[in-house]
């Protein structure tokens, strides 16, 4: 088959998603497709003059975050329904697996970075919610009031950071082969002072010795966009099970410098962020940082197609649709061409579990989702 052939026959299935019956997939191909190349997708290499990607472009290393900074400006009011769009509401399913990942139990201190609309924060706290009621039922069961609290909180069976020599399992995952900055500022619901580690802020607490009913914790978005934070205060104001006392606050902060201390948080999640970031590895080593030994970093990410048959027509949606419905949702297709090429960019699951290890995370896993459209990866801080 020509490659001609090939695209106009992809097309067909592209013009379905965007419902254009009276454009012909040969007429789409020719206007809209007429300077796509398969082999730009793969070929884009970091510059050695200081440069650093931005989508396929090279942009000096200090202005990349300011240019991120105006995409997710841009598309912050949109984000959540142009997520739906884009994903077929699959992104809600990843998120669902990345948090039973994680599985969440009270009494721990969770960080989401660049969780701005808090997506994946209310997904922890509600399964926190849910692991408390259990815990309840089980103490009632067995003829203790909830009163009685307990003196530290316990993790669920499964739950328990691995040593270094066995590595966690999950469907269909795969092992690995191979300073704090000022002036952050913390806002929402139940905001705290930032890098306050344990209970007394954000609305949390321990019921430690003293007794006392079973707390949730404290939730912690970190975003270095005010825009999407805006959004997940605006979000969860408006959520009626996450109450004024959710422990759950907004802090702004850069996952390069994070504004907490040392061993702060149980668990760190970032979700569809860290492609963004200018400087990986040291967002990667900062994880390490506000982590609790023992503490789990688990980072869910667009990733490397797995499946020959999805890759093309994957790629071929990505540049071809995508940005069109951000034209015509979000009026800003330039930024969500960048998004697209953003995903490009980003190195295969192999290799950014190697980064994760290199940042000092052992027990680095990683799973693949829908072909690998997406992973999870996973690592400890032992």
């Amino acid at each position: 088959m020509s490659t001609r052939l090939r695209d106009v026959r992809l097309c067909r299935r592209i013009c379905s998603f965007l419902h254009r019956p009276h454009e012909t997939a040969t007429a789409y191909a020719n206007h809209h497709l007429a300077d796509f190349s398969w082999s730009r997708l793969y070929s884009s290499k970091p510059d050695d003059g200081g440069n650093v990607d931005f989508g396929f472009r090279q942009v000096p290393r200090d202005a990349k975050a300011g240019l991120v900074g105006q995409v997710f400006s841009s598309v912050a009011s949109s984000y959540d329904i142009m997520n739906d769009l884009m994903s077929g509401g699959l992104h809600r399913l990843w998120k669902d697996r990345l948090v039973e990942s994680l599985r969440p139990f009270p009494g721990q201190e969770h960080l989401d970075v660049a969780g701005g609309t808090g997506d994946v924060a209310f997904r922890v706290l509600r399964a926190v919610r849910a692991a408390e009621v259990g815990e309840r039922m089980a103490a009632a069961a067995a003829g203790r009031t909830s009163s009685r609290g307990r003196t530290s909180p316990q993790p669920p069976p499964g739950a328990s950071p691995p040593s270094s020599s066995s590595p966690s399992a999950g469907a269909e995952t795969s092992g690995s082969s191979s300073s704090n900055s000022s002036g952050a500022r913390s806002s929402g619901v139940n905001s705290g002072p930032a890098g306050q580690s344990s209970g007394g802020g954000s609305g949390a607490g321990s019921s430690g010795s003293s007794g006392g009913p079973l707390v949730p914790g404290r939730v912690v978005v970190c975003d270095i966009n005010p825009d999407m934070l805006r959004v997940g205060q605006q979000k969860a104001a408006a959520a009626a099970d996450l109450g004024d006392e959710s422990g759950l606050s907004f802090v702004e902060g850069n996952a390069e410098s994070l504004p907490f201390p040392d061993s702060s948080f149980d668990s760190y999640t970032i979700a569809f962020g860290i492609r963004n970031v200018t400087d990986r590895p040291a967002a990667l080593r900062e994880a390490l940082r506000v982590l609790k030994p023992g503490g789990r970093f688990l980072c869910l990410e667009f990733s490397q197609v797995t499946q020959p048959g999805l890759r093309e027509l994957y790629d071929m949606y990505s540049f071809a649709v995508i940005p069109r419905i951000g034209g015509l949702v979000a009026n800003d297709a330039a930024s969500y061409q960048y998004l697209v090429e953003s995903i490009r960019q980003f190195p295969d699951q192999e290799t950014f579990a190697r980064l994760i290890e290199e940042a000092g995370f052992r027990a680095v896993t990683y799973e693949n989702l829908t072909g690998g459209v997406v992973a999870i990866h996973s690592g400890f801080k032992l």
